[in-house]
């Protein structure tokens, strides 16, 4: 008989357990020893592992069903009520969602942590072992999904009629390894045994066709044939709401070929390969997020991909439309548009327009005029960037290949929006180059999605104010011309039940103590009731002991994943994101770098007088972004000589968080007390992790940029540490640069200088250092400006190390840092996409 430990070190076997707790379906169990049983029955007749072991992977699988029973007991309901009610309804259409885990969340969501705490201890377990079994899903990569993520959570709290759709990536992005040599990119293991969040449902399969021709009919309507068909297979994850009953549905496709794809005679003559390449490239398709596309077949799938969302998520939204209609006769795809709103996440989901158009059209019978109607009045397009890079841009000629049909449509769009300038707008002829949709430059012919976007979309939304107003005055500047009423602002917000209540409960349970309620949790603005007491010092000393708590929680993570030793008592300062230039994370090392050369010149009693600080920084950098990669090998190289010099390794540590992910970022955001976000102004869009941040009372160093501008406004000027150029500064002072205009700070020249010394070892830096140097060419120039600011970044550094000295001026800092941030809940934002751009309205499952 298997044993299993128990928390005091004692073994229960198996049996000893069902000898205690029966084993009893009770699948909407409140009390513990009901759950208990429960759980106990899907150990025993959902077995996914051995009989007889009850270890905590196999009591986290059981727990994971028990939760599940519930949560597909109101997925159904809601399912049904809204099929009833047949409101208006949202489709979230994302690449990325980014997920973490989900049983916290969950037990959290449905107001039962307690009750699975103590079930679990009945059964010899502890919640917070059995949370740790669970991985991530490895559904997303950064900020883009993590939002999509937070408005899956509001829309199911605020009881909205609304869905997401993604892809079911089996590998992820990818799980990140500091080795000596850098990083190191391994795939992701979350599907290697299964999740237990997902159900398949086996009746939702829609044929994607790729490549092919375009056949037409005598009467001159299209029809897209032959090819190659794949099935799309929908996996749902059940998203509750926080103290509802309504239970939404993130719906992923997984890309399958059937038993008649495979070639038994080929398989039997030895050509086994061939037999199943149907089945391969299927497998394809959902593998990876964001495969290499520097080759063609890297294009060909990456596009793939889109499309195969696209049309496998309009298809089912197509069947709901139907089967909410009930006959097929009283249909009027006029109507269309006053039950579906579907709202595109970037650009990567552009290809539902064609695709929607398509369906119209060549599916349902519908004229042109009419085709488009609906789809302009159905389509909203959220803008995430203004990078130049990240404006997708798609080759017409693998287009055509791949889509062929859908280029005819686009075709036709643009020649239409073309006619509609030179009719209407004489004054924009001379600009249609720019503003079309079709680039057909004889070297390089491209489909520009965000304009396809633009002019296809009823609405066009940025994601903070200062993102809103460049894309208004700067990007899309002659759209705004044409259609003044179509651009909107919808600033990104974070769900306050995962960034507050459920990864800092110390913290959030002292707010409800001193709010007197809870209902914070669903009414972040609540929280300006904090700013009262920002100078009481019982209040200062409660939240001066729960970060202590959470930097403590963080400290043993640290040790245990890169065996650096912390210390809880010095300022831990983090900035967390994906590596890129823009983000800054080279700034953010070489000011390290500066403070470790100072410290090392100091006598020991000047650095007795220091503020100690430990920096960590984490994210991943994309598998062939090279200077990416070379900031992590520098973060790592700086850390491994810092940490073990004994002149100064009780004033500093540099730290490198492996493997950045939403699990990981629970633990470092409640737990930090500076963060940096520090990107080029104009350069982010929004950002959310200053949000959550800020939330839990941690003090931000920042530009001028994405949301950084309105936390400032919130929070109070006084409570930011500010510095650098402003985005309207940045044009000019590039053009000085070019112009051999700029003059180098001697402290810039000499933290990059003693990079170069080999005081961090061996690498050789001076490919990433030369993005710093030079007036103009190519990776030269400084184009992010790390150069200009960096005098300004030390100085409000210098700022930061006086405040801390400052023990309660800082700590009224961080309360008002936490009850200025009502604002950046998703909540928030998403009542105002339901009200200002989808029209939908609450429809509660009662």
């Amino acid at each position: 008989m298997a044993a299993t430990a128990k928390p005091n070190g004692k073994s229960i076997t198996d049996s000893d357990i069902s000898s205690k707790i029966p084993a009893t379906a009770n699948p909407l169990a409140e009390e513990p020893s009901q759950i208990a049983s429960n759980i106990n029955y899907h150990a025993k007749f959902s077995p996914h592992f051995s009989p007889f072991k009850f270890q905590p992977e196999q009591a986290y699988y059981a727990t994971a069903d028990s939760v599940r029973d519930r949560l597909i007991q109101q997925w159904n309901e809601t399912y049904l009520h809204f099929h009833k009610k047949n409101p208006k309804q949202t489709y979230y259409l994302s690449m990325e969602y980014l997920q973490g885990r989900a049983l916290t969340n969950a037990i959290g969501n449905l107001n039962v942590q307690k009750a699975y705490a103590d079930a679990l201890n009945k059964l010899g377990h502890d919640l917070e072992e059995i949370r740790e079994q669970e991985k991530d899903a490895a559904l997303g990569n950064g900020g883009l999904g993590r939002l999509a993520s937070c408005f899956l959570d509001s829309m199911a709290t605020l009881n909205l009629p609304a869905w997401g759709y993604g892809l079911r990536y089996r590998y992820g992005l990818f799980k990140q390894r500091i080795a000596k040599d850098g990083q190191e990119e391994t795939a992701e293991d979350w599907l290697e045994k299964f999740s237990p969040w997902e159900v398949v449902r086996h009746d939702v399969v829609y044929p994607v066709r790729f490549f092919g021709r375009v056949h037409v009919n005598p009467d001159g309507s299209r029809k897209w044939v032959e090819g190659e068909v794949l099935q799309a297979l929908a996996y749902d994850v059940p998203i509750p709401g926080y103290k509802t009953k309504n239970t939404i549905s993130l719906r992923l496709w997984e890309a399958k070929a059937s038993a008649e794809d495979f070639n038994l005679f080929q398989f039997n003559d030895g050509q086994y390969e061939s037999a199943a390449q149907l089945h391969s490239r299927a497998q394809q398709i959902c593998a990876v997020l964001y495969p290499g596309d520097a080759t063609e077949d890297g294009k060909l799938l990456r596009l793939k991909q889109q499309f195969f969302l696209c049309s496998a998520s309009l298809q089912d939204i197509f069947f709901r439309f139907k089967e909410r209609k009930g006959s097929t006769a009283s249909l009027q795809w006029s109507e269309f548009p006053t039950k579906v709103a579907v709202q595109l996440n970037d650009t990567h989901p552009t290809l539902a327009i064609p695709e929607l158009m398509r369906l119209l059209l060549d599916e349902e019978g519908l004229g042109w005029d009419e085709a488009w109607a609906v789809t302009t009045r159905t389509i909203a397009y959220t803008n995430h960037t203004v990078l130049p890079e990240a404006l997708e841009k798609w080759s017409q000629p693998v287009m055509w290949k791949l889509l062929p049909r859908h280029m005819q449509i686009i075709e036709e769009i643009d020649k239409r929006f073309i006619a509609t300038v030179h009719a209407t707008r004489t004054d924009l002829v001379s600009k249609i180059s720019s503003l079309c949709i079709l680039d057909n430059s004889p070297q390089k012919p491209v489909v520009r999605m965000a304009n396809l976007c633009v002019v296809s979309a009823h609405t066009v939304n940025g994601v903070a104010q200062l993102h809103s107003d460049i894309l208004k005055n700067e990007l899309f500047v002659d759209y705004v011309s044409i259609w003044p009423s179509k651009f909107q602002n919808k600033t990104n917000g974070i769900t306050p039940r995962r960034w507050l209540r459920f990864c800092s409960p110390e913290l959030s349970n002292i707010i409800t103590e001193w709010l007197k309620t809870d209902q914070w949790v669903t009414n972040l603005d609540l929280l300006t009731g904090l700013r009262k007491f920002a100078d009481d010092s019982k209040l200062q000393e409660e939240w001066a002991s729960a970060k202590l708590a959470n930097k403590k929680r963080l400290a043993q993570y640290i040790e245990h994943t890169t065996g650096v030793q912390v210390d809880p008592s010095t300022l831990f300062d983090i900035q967390v994101k994906r590596i890129h230039e823009y983000k800054r994370q080279l700034l953010n090392i070489l000011g390290a770098v500066y403070r470790y050369k100072k410290l090392k010149e100091m006598s020991p009693e000047e650095r007795k007088k220091t503020t100690p600080r430990t920096i960590m920084i984490g994210g991943k950098a994309f598998a062939t972004y090279t200077n990416a990669k070379r900031i992590v090998k520098l973060v790592d190289d700086v850390g491994a000589v810092v940490n073990k010099d004994p002149e100064v390794n009780t004033h500093l540590k540099v730290v490198f968080v492996p493997n950045y992910n939403v699990s990981v970022a629970e633990l470092l955001i409640p737990g930090s007390e500076l963060s940096q976000h520090i990107s080029t102004a104009g350069m982010e869009a929004s950002g959310t992790s200053n949000m959550k941040f800020a939330l839990n009372g941690c003090l931000i160093i920042g530009t001028l940029d994405g949301a950084n501008v309105e936390i400032r406004e919130e929070i109070g000027e006084d409570n930011f540490f500010l510095f650098g150029a402003t985005a309207d500064e940045v044009p000019k002072l590039r053009k000085d640069r070019e112009n051999g205009l700029f003059k180098p700070d001697p402290r810039f020249e000499e933290a990059k200088q003693f990079v170069r010394s080999g005081a961090f070892g061996s690498y050789d830096y001076n490919p990433l250092l030369d993005s710093l140097e030079g007036n103009t060419g190519y990776g030269r120039g400084d184009y992010f400006l790390v150069g200009h600011d960096f005098p300004q970044y030390l100085d409000a550094q210098a700022k930061v190390d006086e405040a801390y000295k400052d023990r309660k001026k800082w700590l009224k800092m961080s309360i008002l840092s936490t009850a200025g941030s009502g604002k950046f809940s998703s909540d928030r934002t998403i009542a105002q996409y339901a009200k200002e751009i989808w029209n939908i309205e609450e429809c509660r499952v009662p």
